[in-house]
């Protein structure tokens, strides 16, 4: 029967979104237009007038899909999936493009790509080849023939930069997510989201310096630009629209966002100034087409809001070499997430309003009522973090202080895609261990449980500056001490790029440098563990009752307040009173769904308090080491990947190996460029079996 509902669901998922892309496609012809004009003024007589026509068409869809695939994600099995086969599909996930500009790119992506731009050159090409055909005379400006097109062209680029306004947002849901569906990490979508806003940038600048160009032609640039008329086009919202936007993205570049975060966080929250005057701009009917992703993302904002609230506290933390710490965070024994996880934090005695994410070092498996991050401390927030911990260090022991902290996640990927494979590689620069971490106390609890599907051989490349960051190996210490060869064969070979060779052994070096220092907090200013996201079918509901709400609220203030003769008027042009109107009414639907969540929340959670006590923060400890079989460290040099890639093929011949990698882009990029060589195309493969097949896997430390 689950089985059933499963497929059902996955077939309904697969309708609705070609349902919702053949739309799009469909737009821009003469056919769908016509079509469309009597549909919108048969439904203008209506209780719900055309907006519901429109809410229904061009939104719901894809409302619909996040709803529907909450649902599917919470009846499918938590399993991992079969062993990865040596197939075209699998191919596909591997890289096809490597360059320093793009960074690394795989089929699949680059099959998108190139779909998403032939969908935009289609949109333009549509209406562009409709527009000179008709030829329509501008009354006010009095265009000749190549002003005209010069101005259309200008216009229709207006379009592709709405397409990519209509995706923008999905990328980064993470409770309501639709990527999650894909199997689509949340690191991986925050590039999407780049490329989507840059893609939404030039498209917006051609058709304003298009516009703005015709309009100084013919001496109408100031009369037009400061224009707010009560019907029709509003252009002035239109360049504020677009200032808003430029300043966002600018603050978004990596010069400012790696140097300057703090301004980058909060010109990100300009957001909300961006869409309110893009609608202004465009009327209701065009942000009809990119509301799914504005409905979605504001009610995914509040449900994190509420999951964030109440706040916890940090039960103690580790101090290691090189200036990085290890928080240890209550949980509620029954949140369980998958590793190479991440939470977002945010600590009120450092910042009201920063966030900022941190990949799960520890397993659900392993630890019932605590998780633990990792943090380097190298940028402001981060540094004032290392300085209240080391205070709490150096301070008497009696004296312990309470620090507080707002979590939401975990958010990670829906099953553990790694046990699919047979072998692992393991690639981590830095601090870029901490995914690596959870996965490796997640195997080795899956080993002891006695389960075979798991990958039999695990190699861990570890590339670090000095030999005090092999501290950052203290949780997985016991592991590489202690291993069954003949169920789990894991070997460490670790590269220190700048220290000479030290005469200490390999054991010696990570039994010296595994011995951290430990603070414990007080716990007493909150009663209260990390509890997770809200369930899959409680998000659903709240997506389907807000949806539900905002048409009914949008039908009630237009029958109260529109006169029923003005409506005809209402259908030729958008006005900013209907703009208003469909404000109202997404604010209102929201709220309503938000409070009747929070109120159910804050009952669960005064029903199910789980107390907690600091003692729970020690429970990580570091046994002495007996010996260390087979793992290696190497000085004064960085680690040649194709050597080791043509190593590892001879182990692990025959089998499939899942290589995935965390640090730096240049480091990806290399990596990236020894799968590609080394997986041969699958006539290869199949004239040399024993030949083993590399998937490529990138995560990211930081977003």
């Amino acid at each position: 029967m689950v089985k059933a509902s499963i497929l059902i669901l996955k077939v309904a998922i697969i309708l609705v979104s070609l349902g919702w892309v053949s739309v799009w496609l469909l737009k821009p012809t003469q056919l769908w237009t016509r079509k469309w004009k009597v549909a919108e003024k048969s439904a203008s007589t209506t209780v719900f007038g055309y907006n519901g026509l429109d809410f229904a068409v061009y939104t719901f869809p894809l409302i619909l899909v996040a709803i529907i695939g909450l649902v599917y994600m919470k009846l499918k099995p938590d399993e991992a999936r079969n062993r990865q086969g040596k197939s075209s599909i699998s191919a596909l996930s591997n890289p096809l493009i490597v360059n320093s500009y793009v960074g690394v790119l795989s089929g699949t992506e680059v099959l998108a790509i190139i779909l998403f731009f032939l969908f935009l050159a289609w949109t333009f090409y549509a209406h562009i080849s409709t527009d000179f055909k008709k030829m329509t005379p501008n009354k006010s400006f009095k265009l000749n023939q190549w002003q005209f097109k010069f101005f259309r062209m200008a216009t229709r680029s207006g379009l592709l930069a709405e397409a990519c306004l209509a995706l923008l947002l999905l990328p980064i849901l993470r409770g309501l997510t639709i990527t999650r569906l894909l199997g689509i990490h949340f690191e991986a979508s925050v590039r999407y989201h780049i490329w989507l806003g840059t893609s939404m940038i030039i498209f917006s600048a051609l058709h304003g310096a298009g516009t703005l160009f015709i309009w100084g032609e013919k001496k109408h640039i100031l009369d037009e630009m400061w224009k707010w008329q009560k019907k029709g086009r509003i252009y002035l919202a239109g360049e504020i629209a677009f200032v808003t936007a430029l300043v966002i993205w600018i603050t978004s570049l990596p010069q400012v966002r790696r140097r300057r975060f703090e301004i980058f966080y909060y010109t990100h929250h300009l957001y909300m100034v961006f869409l309110v005057f893009f609608l202004f701009h465009t009327g209701d009917r065009h942000f009809y087409m990119v509301f799914p992703g504005v409905f979605l993302f504001g009610l995914d904002k509040l449900l994190r809001m509420i999951q964030s609230r109440p706040k916890t506290c940090i039960l103690s933390a580790k101090v290691f070499p090189g200036k990085a710490v290890e928080l240890i965070l209550p949980k509620d024994p029954m949140l369980k997430y998958t590793p190479t996880s991440i939470i977002f934090m945010k600590i009120p005695i450092i910042s009201k309003f920063q966030w900022h994410p941190f990949s799960i070092t520890s397993s659900s498996r392993v630890d019932d009522s605590t998780m633990s991050v990792i943090i380097k401390c190298e940028g402001w927030w981060t540094n004032s973090l290392y300085n209240k911990v080391s205070d709490q260090l150096n301070s008497d022991a009696k004296k312990k202080q309470c620090i507080p902290v707002a979590i939401e996640g975990p958010y990670g990927p829906a099953s553990q895609n790694f046990l699919r494979y047979d072998s692992m590689l393991l690639i981590a620069g830095g601090i870029g261990i901490t995914p690596f971490l959870s996965i490796l106390q997640d195997i080795a609890f899956i080993r002891k449980s006695g389960r075979s599907n798991f990958p039999s051989r695990v190699k861990l490349i570890y590339a670090v500056k000095r030999c005090q960051d092999l501290s950052l190996l203290t949780p997985v210490f016991p592991l590489l001490r202690d291993q069954n060869s003949d169920q789990l064969h894991l070997n460490l070979e670790v590269f220190v790029t700048q220290e000479a060779h030290s005469n200490a052994t390999f054991r010696e070096l990570l039994t010296e440098f595994t011995q951290v220092r430990t603070v414990n907090f007080d716990s007493k200013c909150s009663r209260y563990a990390a509890y997770g996201p809200d369930s899959l079918i409680w998000m659903a509901a709240i997506a389907a009752s807000s949806s539900i709400l905002f048409i009914v609220f949008l039908t009630f203030f237009n029958q109260i307040y529109l006169n029923p003769d003005q409506k005809s008027s209402e259908v030729k042009k958008p006005s900013t009173v209907t703009d208003l109107f469909l404000i109202c009414s997404f604010i209102l639907s929201i709220t309503c769904s938000i409070s009747v969540s929070l109120v159910m929340r804050m009952k669960r959670l005064k029903k199910e308090l789980t107390p907690f006590s600091s003692k729970q923060g020690t429970k990580h400890s570091v046994e002495a080491s007996t010996g260390l079989v087979e793992h290696q460290i190497h000085f004064t040099g960085r680690p040649n990947f194709q050597d080791i890639f043509n190593k590892y093929s001879e182990d692990a011949s025959g089998s499939s190996v899942g290589v995935f990698v965390c640090g730096s882009e240049s480091m990806k990029e290399s990596v990236a460029s020894c799968c590609m060589l080394n997986s041969q195309d699958l006539k290869k493969r199949t004239a040399q079996k024993r030949k083993p097949f590399f998937s490529f896997h990138s995560l990211n430390f930081t977003l």
